[in-house]
């Protein structure tokens, strides 16, 4: 744990910079002018903006990087599904560990220091996944903090074997229940597997995250399971302990049929996941013309009270050939996606993917710059947060409970050439 001051923080647009006083690993004081009585190391911010360190709440570390193996050269679901079943087959532990902990180091590097990642508990891959992440999940825990989930990819019903390899995932330190409805064949597979999820998570008293509604087609009932999965949030008592990635279906409804829905999301208090870059890249695949953006409708949800996120999910592989677990590069396609142009509506852009993210994982209690949390903070090379996914700029510091794991900073030659000295 790192004791620190923070100098010159601009840490909300229209308010004066602050000094952040850290003592081991927790922010103790937020003001003005700080006294460095105690010979703390300081860093200074210069009016720089000063965030709590990115979360990405959905993501495949597992998976990444099987692009260049198999591409997906219809990049549809179904050919993404059916290719990397291939390629699981293939896993090793080495191959598997170092194509993921790639993506934990990328993910530091851009200011991520905590993660919920979802390795897939199928009869391909069948536990390496999370045997991988909880080796990485100990290895990298200085600098990144990592929930688990044992991830059903395809599906518990229709693959004998699957609820028990999820059970043993668990048992061997998985944090988060998994589940994926749209895997199964028939839509009373898909109750019998939402009441399965359920059923495992009060067992052990743990959260959910499913992956939903992956789709446009609105008519389709294994498609359009939010309803369903809201009520059943109510009636077990899990209001708050339910994310769900995807839910693009949404988009496809009329606003008088979609608002209603949208209120029982935020009644359930249930959060969304948008994945921008995989939702937008595999959605609309059967139109013609005037393909639809294929993501959740984030502003009209947003305006009925739900708690929305955003994530990379997956990173070069069958179902996302890009990405480079940057979350900034990601907020700026969500905005321009979603029509989110005016200020504030890209500070809340920032807000999905740090304090609302946080909300959707479960780590609030412990999470944001205030005074009592943890002191985890990234300060970018800019000093507008309405700006900020504009800017893509560099991040200058990464701190992780009171330590610097992450510094970068134009040469003082460098400086000089650029400002014309």
């Amino acid at each position: 744990m790192g004791n620190l001051i923070i100098r010159n923080a601009h840490i909300k647009d229209g308010e004066a910079q602050k000094d952040i006083k850290i003592i081991d690993g927790k922010i103790v004081e937020i003001a003005a002018r700080i006294q460095n009585d105690n010979n703390l190391e300081e860093i200074d911010a210069k009016g720089n903006a000063v965030l709590p360190t990115l979360i990405e709440s959905h993501i495949h570390p597992d998976k990444a990087f099987l692009e260049d193996r198999k591409p997906n050269l219809s990049g549809t679901l179904e050919e993404a599904l059916k290719n990397t079943a291939e390629l699981k087959k293939l896993y090793t532990y080495d191959d598997v560990k170092k194509r993921a902990e790639k993506v934990l180091r990328w993910s530091v590097l851009n200011g991520t220091t905590i993660m919920r990642a979802h390795p897939d508990v199928d009869p391909f891959e069948k536990t390496l996944g999370v045997e991988v992440l909880l080796d990485l999940k100990e290895k990298y825990k200085e600098v990144l903090d990592m929930q688990i989930v044992a991830f059903p990819q395809e599906g518990i019903i229709q693959s004998p074997g699957v609820l028990e390899m999820m059970e043993e995932s668990i048992k061997m330190g998985a944090d988060v229940v998994g589940g994926c409805p749209y895997s199964e064949r028939t839509m009373e597979d898909t109750i019998k597997q939402l009441n399965i999820v359920f059923d495992l998570a009060e067992k052990y008293n743990l959260p959910i995250d499913m992956h939903a509604d992956f789709g446009t087609n609105a008519d389709d009932p294994q498609n359009t399971c939010i309803e369903l999965i809201c009520d059943m949030t109510i009636e077990r008592g899990y209001q708050g302990r339910v994310a769900i990635g995807h839910v693009t279906t949404l988009g496809s409804l009329d606003p008088e049929v979609a608002a209603p829905i949208f209120d029982k999301i935020a009644k359930a208090d249930v959060s969304i996941v948008p994945l921008p870059v995989t939702d937008m890249f595999m959605t609309g695949r059967t139109e013609r013309k005037n393909i639809p953006r294929g993501m959740a409708p984030v502003l009209s949800m947003m305006e009925r009270g739900v708690n929305l996120a955003y994530s990379s999910n997956n990173i070069r592989n069958a179902f996302t050939p890009f990405g480079n677990a940057d979350l900034i590069a990601v907020g700026y396609l969500l905005q321009v996606s979603q029509q989110m142009g005016s200020a504030d509506q890209r500070r809340a852009v920032l807000d999905m993917v740090t304090y609302n993210a946080a909300k959707a994982i479960g780590v609030r209690d412990t999470y944001g710059i205030e005074v009592g949390k943890n002191a985890d903070i990234v300060i970018y090379d800019c000093d507008d947060l309405s700006n900020l996914i504009n800017d893509q700029p560099l991040v200058r510091y990464v701190i992780k409970n009171g330590k610097i794991i992450v510094q970068n900073e134009l040469s003082r030659k460098m400086a000089s050439v650029l400002m014309g000295d």
